[in-house]
């Protein structure tokens, strides 16, 4: 059975012309003396978000829980959006690694209030923990309660990065889809990534790499993070296959985006309102589409497991909201194959 899958942007598969790039990259020892193919790939994506320069890592939650060990030593405090990324979806790292605690606030868009975020910086006693980190998101994925895949305004990042300076506190952006927020906006992802110290981004989404992270800073951020990198285990070998299918993706996938964005809109407009389901069109932004499930007889584990055996993969969220996620790998024909496979189970 043909199956289409929305379950996420991750499980988009290598297109021959990446797999050519990969078979054929220049590759040395990346520990030893370097690996020119990754060493390309960072410079590339420094260029691309305005820093000195960019680290390769294997995955997104390592790149994150880079800038946590730069930025933070045993006993801090970071400041999050409570359903973000890096205190929800990573496993618990920030405490488990690092010995941070995480102080949570709450927006149904992904926006942090800057005067929120300035009254709950800590002052300094040796009663309290220290302030040592603001993270925000772009794109902003939430936890199945608001629409996923937002993007935050330029004017609210820059008015948490003014409180966090002023503060004398750096700022880390997850920005795992930043390229999609850049095709969805317009605005460069150098130009978002003013808005933060160090920027963390991601080949392996909708670029459709098969591996592949990176954080970016300056260079001092970038010295210190050599060390936590070798610490999580993120050194790599001849990493260069895996930095040539990155390089490929940045060259031939990021504009494309827009047609995964475009792909969202069909699918939001096709479910919204059917069979007890609920996803306004107009709060989809980018590639991922929050669908409520108000339907009698299946919440939405039980909803995903019925699109299963018609051979619709989905994600469920909460006991009511599933996740869909268009990529390069569906299109028109899998939106076609989802609405049949509704109107049969509903």
């Amino acid at each position: 059975m043909n199956v289409s899958d929305f379950r996420s942007d991750t499980v988009t598969k290598p297109s021959p012309a990446m797999r050519r790039a990969m078979a054929e990259a220049e590759v040395g020892d990346d520990v030893l003396d370097g690996d020119p193919t990754v060493r390309r790939l960072e410079e590339r994506v420094a260029r691309l978000l305005g820093k000195d320069g960019a680290m390769f890592v294997p995955s997104g939650t390592m790149a994150n829980q880079i800038a946590l060990g730069v930025w933070t030593r045993p006993g801090d405090e970071i400041v999050i959006e409570r359903s973000g990324h890096m205190v929800t979806w990573e496993g618990g790292a920030p405490g488990f690694l690092h010995g941070v605690q995480t102080l949570t606030l709450h927006s149904e868009s992904g926006q942090l209030d800057p005067a929120e975020v300035q009254s709950v910086i800590r002052m300094k006693s040796p009663h309290c923990p220290r302030t040592a980190l603001v993270c925000v998101e772009q794109t902003f994925m939430g936890s199945g309660h608001a629409a996923g895949g937002r993007v935050l305004p330029r004017e609210n990042l820059e008015g948490v990065r003014a409180v966090a300076r002023e503060a004398g506190i750096p700022v880390h952006m997850d920005g795992v889809r930043l390229f999609n927020a850049a095709v969805a906006s317009g605005i460069e992802a150098r130009t978002w990534a003013t808005s933060a110290d160090s920027v963390s981004v991601c080949l392996s989404k909708g670029l459709g790499a098969p591996v592949g992270s990176l954080i970016a800073g300056d260079r001092d951020f970038l010295e210190r993070a050599v060390p936590v990198r070798k610490r999580l285990g993120g050194w790599m070998r001849q990493a260069g296959i895996l930095a040539a299918a990155g390089l490929f993706a940045l060259e031939h996938n990021v504009e494309r985006l827009a047609e995964d964005h475009a792909l969202a809109q069909t699918l939001a407009k096709a479910l919204h309102g059917r069979g007890g389901l609920t996803c306004p069109p107009g709060e989809v932004e980018t590639n991922i589409v929050f669908v409520q499930v108000g339907h009698p007889a299946y919440d939405a584990p039980k909803l995903s497991a019925a699109l299963k055996e018609q051979g619709v993969l989905v994600l469920p969220l909460t006991p009511r909201a599933l996740r869909f996620v268009t990529h390069l790998d569906v299109g028109e024909e899998d939106i076609l194959r989802l609405t049949r496979a509704l109107d049969q189970i509903l």
